[in-house]
C-alpha cells in the first residue's frame, strides 16, 4: 500500500495499457483533471499570468479573469 492510498487518495489517471495489472480509475474525475489542465494552460499563455507579473495577489486575480474571459471568448 502506498502513501497515497494510506491518505485514502484515488487513482485518477488512467494506467498504460500495457501493464500486467490494470488498476481502477474514476473515468468522470479524470475527465475533470484532463479539462481543467488544459484550461490553465491556456491561460498561461499570457506572459503575465505565467510569470506571475502583478506583485499583489488581488492584481494576479483580476489578470487571471481577464486572460479566462479571453480564452473563453475565442
Amino acid at each position: 500500500m502506498g502513501a497515497i492510498e494510506a491518505e485514502s487518495g484515488k487513482a485518477v489517471i488512467p494506467p498504460r495499457s500495457n501493464r500486467k495489472e490494470q488498476r481502477e480509475y474514476d473515468e468522470e474525475q479524470y475527465e475533470d483533471r484532463n479539462l481543467a489542465e488544459r484550461f490553465r494552460q491556456e491561460i498561461e499563455q499570457f506572459r503575465r499570468v505565467a510569470t506571475r507579473y502583478e506583485k499583489t495577489g488581488r492584481n494576479f486575480l483580476a489578470f487571471v479573469h481577464v486572460a479566462s474571459i479571453m480564452v473563453l471568448l475565442r
